[in-house]
């Protein structure tokens, strides 16, 4: 049946309008002086789990790092400390949130436990970037504080003053994120004086609540058409999540719901809607929402949904699963907001929660993606699909590391040294030989196989490789030997089209972090590495069928990081 108006009678945006004048006080009053009611909503049927667990963000009373640990620095913190890649100084880091560029600056601010390197006692980290790859640190702009952690949410630009909460004439960033407890997960606004170094909650908190310990993570657009705020947020548990909409941030009003659809794994969260260009014309809105545990690789991923929105309800063109990664450790992905040019920019966190507080670091945990830049891209099949590609890095590198070869024999192989402590990008489209005739079906896997190999004379391999007859890609980290632990994956592989025997990959190599853009970018895979002696040379080899090499660069990647690295 169709959905019930908001109040009878009335428009959705005269329905705002009402709540906001009925909530206590005519929209821009100072909430110190005007306190409104709670706003009525109905209760969530998870609402009674009271003790439930959260299966991506542990209790902190459940985890090494409720309680403060020493800091401990070893030889490992630097020889896995990426050169490129946003880390935090000590302490645990994971989820990206509140990405905004205010007008002169990008804001990255993420979960992070600035006392151990253990999930706990949740604060938004900061950083800012004038390029999104040189990034410096900023204080801690959200506490955890007395009302629960510091969990998931966005930031915007609250130019026009919506929201009432800036002196008259004046706008200002707001932050709309969740507050956690074991018991309850309930949605908080706060605003920033001072550019975003730092944010306060406001009075009239909760801004949004249905009584439910599975309810996160709220991402808020402005959507032009129909001139309101909108919210996308996690009902975790119930695999869904809602949308609501808002004319003041401050006064939420329930849409519709979207889902159970996709992958359910235990919980929904980080949901993300943005509209992306489609190559060749037109955009299409699309729908993110991270799964945790229950990823097809195991534990976290990310999936997306294509579709229209119309201001109130998204609807999928189709029932295709697109997943944003074929590796493991992409997840919790954000879209950049008020992004220049209206690109559609995101980062995620490097990990995976199954393994992400085991790694062999000791004094810090977590990094970030590179940014990327996403479009839509319709695909030999004719589904749309998103493609993916690392933002900028040109910019970042130095003078090209000489590698020649333009040919490979079936069986021959060719390898140059690798320079130490600095990341790398190697740039490369291959063709496989023609399948030999009456090739055997069995054989196909094995034969017209392109692999790029980075090694080191201990017998410690990563290997990525393209089986040209069968169309697959893969990444195999198992060789290396600095991290040993039952859910640390080691293969990942993905579908290319059969028979199509040419092959294009950018990849970036950085200390512990692989991310891999084959297929035009609309094939990626992001994986953590961590070999136990540093990877010396890199090698190319053909197997069973010559290849005929048509681009290859291979680049060392200046350092922006400011931390103490291998170099």
């Amino acid at each position: 049946m169709p959905e019930r108006p908001v109040f009878p009678g009335l428009s959705r945006r005269r329905a705002l309008a009402s709540l906001v004048a009925t909530g206590g006080g005519l929209m821009g009053a100072a909430l110190a002086q005007a306190a409104p009611g709670p706003v009525a909503a109905p209760k969530a049927p998870d609402g009674e789990r009271k003790a439930e667990p959260n299966a991506s963000h542990p209790s902190p009373a459940d985890q090494p790092g409720a309680t403060a640990h020493p800091v401990i620095r070893t030889q490992s913190d630097a020889l896995y400390r990426p050169t490129i890649h946003f880390s935090p100084e000590s302490g645990f880091m994971n989820d990206p949130n509140g990405l905004i560029h205010d007008g002169s600056v990008f804001h990255l601010y993420y979960q992070y436990d600035p006392f151990a390197p253990y999930a706990g006692h949740v604060h938004w980290g900061h950083a800012t970037s004038k390029d999104l790859l040189s990034w410096q640190d900023q204080p801690i702009a959200l506490n955890e504080s007395p009302a629960g952690e510091a969990f998931t949410g966005c930031t915007v630009l609250d130019a026009q003053n919506s929201s009432g909460l800036f002196k008259e004439g004046q706008g200002g960033l707001v932050a709309l994120y969740t507050r956690a407890t074991p018991k309850k997960q309930s949605q908080y606004l706060a605003i920033s004086e001072d550019g975003g170094q730092s944010f306060h909650d406001i009075a009239q908190n909760p801004v949004l609540d249905i009584g439910s310990n599975s309810f996160r993570d709220p991402q808020v657009i402005f959507h032009e058409p129909t001139r309101q705020w909108v919210m996308v947020v996690a009902k975790s548990r119930l695999h869904q999540i809602a949308f609501y909409a808002s004319i003041d941030l401050r006064h939420w009003v329930h849409l519709s719901d979207f889902g159970p659809s996709g992958l359910y794994g235990v919980d929904y969260e980080c949901p993300n809607l943005i509209e992306i260009p489609v190559e060749g014309g037109g955009s299409r809105w699309v729908l993110f929402i991270s799964v945790n545990p229950g990823g097809p690789t195991g534990g976290s991923i990310t999936q997306y949904f294509v579709g229209s929105f119309d201001g109130s309800r998204f609807t999928p063109d189709d029932t295709v699963i697109g997943l944003t990664d074929f590796a493991k450790d992409a997840y919790a992905l954000q879209c950049y907001q008020n992004m220049p040019g209206k690109q559609a920019v995101s980062i995620a966190w490097l990990g995976n929660w199954q393994y992400c507080q085991e790694l062999p670091t000791q004094s810090w945990r977590g990094c970030m993606t590179l940014p990327r830049l996403m479009t839509l891209r319709h695909d030999s099949a004719g589904w749309l699909r998103l493609a993916q590609a690392p933002k900028g890095l040109e910019t970042l590198r130095e003078a090209p590391i000489a590698f020649t070869c333009q040919r490979l024999a079936a069986g021959a192989s060719a390898s140059v040294p690798l320079p130490q402590g600095v990341a790398l990008e190697l740039v490369l489209s291959a063709t496989v030989d023609q399948m030999p005739p009456n090739l055997p079906l069995g054989d196909k896997g094995r034969t017209g196989r392109f692999v790029i190999v980075f090694g080191n004379d201990m017998g410690e391999n990563l290997t990525i490789g393209f089986d040209a007859f069968s169309g697959q890609l893969w990444i195999d980290r198992a060789d290396l030997n600095g991290f040993k632990q039952p859910f640390f994956t080691g293969q990942f592989s993905t579908p290319l089209n059969a028979d199509d025997r040419h092959f294009d990959i950018r990849l970036v190599l950085d200390a512990c972090t692989l991310e891999v853009f084959a297929n035009g970018g609309l094939s990626v895979g992001t994986a953590l590495l961590f070999s136990a002696n540093p990877l010396s040379f890199l090698k190319l080899e053909a197997t069973g069928a010559g290849a005929s090499i048509e681009t290859l660069g291979l680049y060392r990647l200046r350092k922006v990081m400011p931390r103490e690295t291998a170099l």
